[in-house]
């Protein structure tokens, strides 16, 4: 077994807090993607061909017209292009910011077979939409009221974009949230240097100024209120309850200090007022292979770990962030150990020192139809003050009984218009069994969600308050 350092041996337990001052923390998390100003998007906007059948629509989860709105924004028409991406995606302006643009609409972009450079879409959404927020635009008016009444359970992407279209459709919607604040990922998630000033919570208010929508939070399904009493005093019920649980390493020593799950260190950061407050590890092993992974390294290394690598079981080719991501984080000085499985934490005195990790290869079936991940015996330790754990969620089923879960009880069964097996209740984000676990296919499925619900309340009575 061999032991692969990080740096020079730190103290047991090194997780303090100031490892960067204010200033270098104001740099390193200020925004990633700085906006483009008018003259820049003018450019950009001039390099789209206004394909008649584009591409990057077909790639667009939500299938926002990409060549009208970078039309409007070339002739200066910023409402305009606003309106068509927001009336596609209410919440098109978190996606310009998280959406993986370069493996969805610029990565569809017919520029790439050009001159490999895509139109960047991301950003010229962004511009559209960040003028709507800015100017308190009113888009979108509220239809007439038609006296029923929705709960949606979960203000994440999901359940704010079905709130938003059955608000705008004339419904009345209260949203039901466990946290403080709405958002969901987008608020509580996602890294802080991709949507800066506070943008979540702006966009939020936004959306829910077209009227209509109550929002509680602090209130918990299962904890709160029950499925049942939703069903009775209201018309419909959208659950979009995301995925809280965390999945375990199952590993000795998982329980040592400086052990946490990536989502709650992100969590934390994204909620602290005083980054110079939080503490990380000088040396920081993140397991996982998938955003959160990146986020959470990221954000380490940002924070001022000296040393920050992220271990994941297979090649690169089976992460679920994308290319880009993973360019990001080794820029910003993450190390990449691929084909490395944990075996346990190691620790002293109740503090975890080190992961030690196992080398994988994967093994191809014989009927070549399957590669299957074996370890190779080989064993190795990575020094760690902290470790953090990001190999993915799990949906946590409380409030609602099994009938509604897919075989495997894993996410929440729904059809093509998000209808679980209640004839009242919906489904969509990523507690439900529909695809990719991206931001803008929680919104499409809040969408889809929110026109089979108008659907059905058209064509029914109300039931009694």
């Amino acid at each position: 077994m061999t032991t692969q350092s990080n740096s020079e041996a730190g103290a047991i337990g090194d997780i303090a807090a100031g490892r960067a001052s204010a200033a270098e923390l104001a740099c390193q998390f200020g925004d990633v993607a700085p906006l483009l100003n008018a003259q820049e998007a003018a450019v950009a906007a001039s390099r789209c061909h206004y394909c008649y059948d584009a591409p990057c629509i077909q790639a667009c989860p939500t299938g926002i017209d990409i060549p009208g709105f970078i039309r409007k924004i070339g002739n200066g028409n910023l409402k305009g292009a606003a309106v068509d991406i927001l009336s596609a995606n209410p919440l098109g302006g978190m996606c310009a910011r998280v959406c993986p643009t370069e493996v969805l609409c610029e990565g569809a972009c017919v520029r790439n077979h050009q001159d490999r450079e895509p139109v960047t879409i991301g950003a010229l959404q962004r511009h559209a939409t960040d003028w709507a927020m800015a100017s308190n635009a009113q888009l979108f008016t509220r239809g007439p009221e038609t006296g029923r009444h929705v709960a949606v359970v979960g203000a994440g992407p999901a359940g704010l974009a079905c709130a938003h279209r059955l608000a705008v459709a004339g419904h009345r919607v209260t949203i039901f949230d466990a946290h403080d604040k709405a958002g969901g990922l987008n608020e509580y998630g996602i890294a802080a240097y991709k949507t800066v000033d506070d943008f979540a919570q702006r966009e939020v208010d936004w959306l829910l100024s077209v009227g209509g929508i109550e929002l509680r939070t602090g209130v918990a399904l299962g904890r709160d209120v029950s499925l049942d009493a939703l069903r009775q005093q209201h018309d419909a019920v959208f659950l979009a309850v995301g995925l809280a649980g965390v999945k375990a390493l199952q590993s000795e020593g998982e329980q040592l200090d400086g052990v946490m799950n990536a989502v709650d260190f992100i969590a934390r950061l994204r909620q602290s007022d005083d980054l110079s407050t939080l503490p990380v590890g000088r040396r920081v092993v993140v397991i996982g292979g998938g955003n959160t992974a990146v986020d959470a390294a990221v954000q380490s290394r940002k924070l001022g770990a000296q040393s920050v690598t992220m271990v994941y079981r297979r090649g690169v080719d089976a992460m679920s962030a994308t290319w880009a991501e993973r360019e990001f984080a080794q820029t910003q000085g993450v190390a990449l150990v691929l084909y490395a499985q944990p075996l346990r934490v190691l620790g002293s005195g109740g503090v975890a020192t080190g992961v030690e990790f196992e080398r994988t290869r994967e093994e191809t079936s014989a009927d070549g139809q399957m590669k299957r991940l074996v370890g190779t015996g080989e064993r190795f330790v990575i020094e760690a003050d902290m470790v953090l754990k990001a190999i993915g969620q799990t949906l946590v089923a409380s409030g609602f009984d099994a009938e509604l879960l897919t075989t495997d009880g894993s996410r929440i069964a729904v059809n093509g218009g998000r209808r679980t097996s209640l004839p009242d209740v919906w489904a969509g984000g990523d507690c439900a069994a529909t695809g990719l676990d991206l931001t803008v296919e929680a919104v499409q499925d809040g969408k889809l969600a929110a026109a089979s619900i108008d659907a059905m309340l058209a064509g029914g009575a109300a039931k009694a308050a």
